[in-house]
């Protein structure tokens, strides 16, 4: 197994020399062997290894068995630990997802870069899904072994040689009782698709997972012949081959807020590039409505204006109606980008829709909000979606801007403003 995991970590350059790596652990056998090969390996790839576990107080008693196995395995082995803790409870998504996004959200507010253990089965497993759900290229790929600061280095491993691994070196892991369940599309797949699969061909977690990563690099190439416009031409759509104009549908959709474009979605995009009437239109996830103006496609919002979301600060603020999360912190240097920006506020953060009179400095001079957004080009369909941050004073920064200049510190202390996109497994 560590040959193996050493394999992927090298292929995709997911660890550098004298990087700290905070290993995701639930406690189960996937995650239990990924730390301890990272602990072994910690010397040899020079890397800093830590542990962390969030309890998302599901399962009561067994939520805080997982909790103490954990802690208890670390202390054991003098592996800094760290743990994060919240009671979820069901979101729009469903509770799964909404245990993935606060786990998610806990790692994200550590140093370091995230290991998480999905194996080659859990790619496969992910594969299937997106198979039963309807997919494309993108959703064949799988699981990203490297997103951001995220790293997945045992999508090369099966679990029989986890539990191989963890037999040789004689160590203990716990059980999810859910996991024995069949109320998630996952476990059923698991428990009773893919057995069936792999009497035909034991090698099939393998073979898709190498699949999937064979199409995510694909993927890439192709994601780099596609030009994406805010607003797209119906007859240039029409004369693209069909693999790319459903390409430029998808990222369409999905930059107009349909969080996770699925292949129903695109079709029913692209029913409107053939459409005959001039004005046809069609509803989306998120709220969002494609209606066809005679030659072109705009994305219009049902749900226009930004009501005045108060910011944790400091702290993190999730914005699920944008994909966004906002992160205030309190700045140790002096950061002017687009997305990520040192201002000093005066009383509340709010992240809001732009305001009559709202204007902003940046290096070329002060305009209004209205005269930058024109100046970018962007739809008036789309400008109320824009974050703007402010507090009591007015305009302190605007994402994909950057900061109002009239409110960057001189001198340090500061607040550092940092916008991310929202991500699932």
């Amino acid at each position: 197994m560590l040959n193996k995991l050493l394999e992927c970590v090298r292929r995709y350059e997911l660890v550098q020399p004298g990087d700290q790596v905070v290993c995701a652990v639930s406690g189960g056998a996937d995650s239990v062997a990924m730390l301890w090969a990272f602990w072994l390996l910690r010397e040899k790839l020079d890397i800093t290894v830590t542990a962390a576990h969030f309890n998302h107080g599901l399962r009561g008693a067994e939520s805080d068995r997982d909790e103490r196995f954990v802690r208890d395995f670390c202390d054991r082995f003098d592996i800094p630990f760290c743990c994060g803790r919240a009671q979820v409870t069901a979101g729009k998504k469903g509770l799964e997802a909404a245990a993935r996004d606060a786990r998610y959200a806990f790692l994200k507010t550590l140093p370091g870069k995230i290991a998480t253990a999905h194996t080659a089965n859990d790619n496969a497993e992910t594969v299937l899904m997106h198979l039963v759900r309807g997919t494309g290229l993108k959703g064949l790929g799988g699981i990203a072994p490297v997103n951001g600061m995220l790293i997945r280095p045992m999508l090369f491993v099966t679990r029989k040689q986890v539990l191989a691994f963890l037999e040789d070196y004689h160590l203990d892991f716990v059980t999810d009782s859910s996991n024995e369940e069949d109320l998630f599309l996952r476990n059923r797949l698991r428990h009773h698709v893919m057995p069936l699969l792999e009497k035909e061909n034991p090698r099939l977690a393998v073979n898709l997972s190498a699949m999937a990563l064979d199409l995510r690099e694909d993927e890439a190439v192709l994601d780099r012949l596609t030009e994406i416009h805010q607003m797209l031409d119906v007859e240039q759509l029409r004369k693209m081959p069909v693999s790319l104009r459903r390409r430029t549908l998808s990222a369409f959709l999905e930059r107009s807020g349909v969080r996770e474009p699925e292949r129903e979605h695109v079709l029913l995009a692209e029913s409107l590039v053939f459409s005959q009437k001039p004005s046809a239109r069609a509803s989306f996830p998120g709220e969002v409505t494609v209606a066809r103006n005679y030659d072109r496609l705009e994305a219009v919002l049902n749900k226009q204006q930004l009501d005045g979301i108060a910011l944790q600060c400091p702290g993190i603020t999730e914005i699920p109606d944008l994909n966004l999360r906002v992160i205030c912190d309190v700045a140790e240097s002096c950061v002017f980008e687009a997305d990520r920006f040192t201002v000093v506020p005066q009383g509340q953060l709010v992240l809001r829709s732009r305001r009559s009179g709202d204007s902003m400095r940046l290096p070329g001079g002060t305009k209004s909000l209205k005269k930058l957004f024109i100046d970018r080009k962007i739809p008036a369909l789309r400008r109320d979606r824009i974050p703007v941050i402010a507090d009591d004073l007015g305009v302190l920064g605007v994402f994909g801007f950057g900061p109002n200049y009239d409110r960057t510190p001189k001198d340090l202390p500061g607040i550092q403003i940092r916008f991310e996109k929202l991500e699932g497994k």
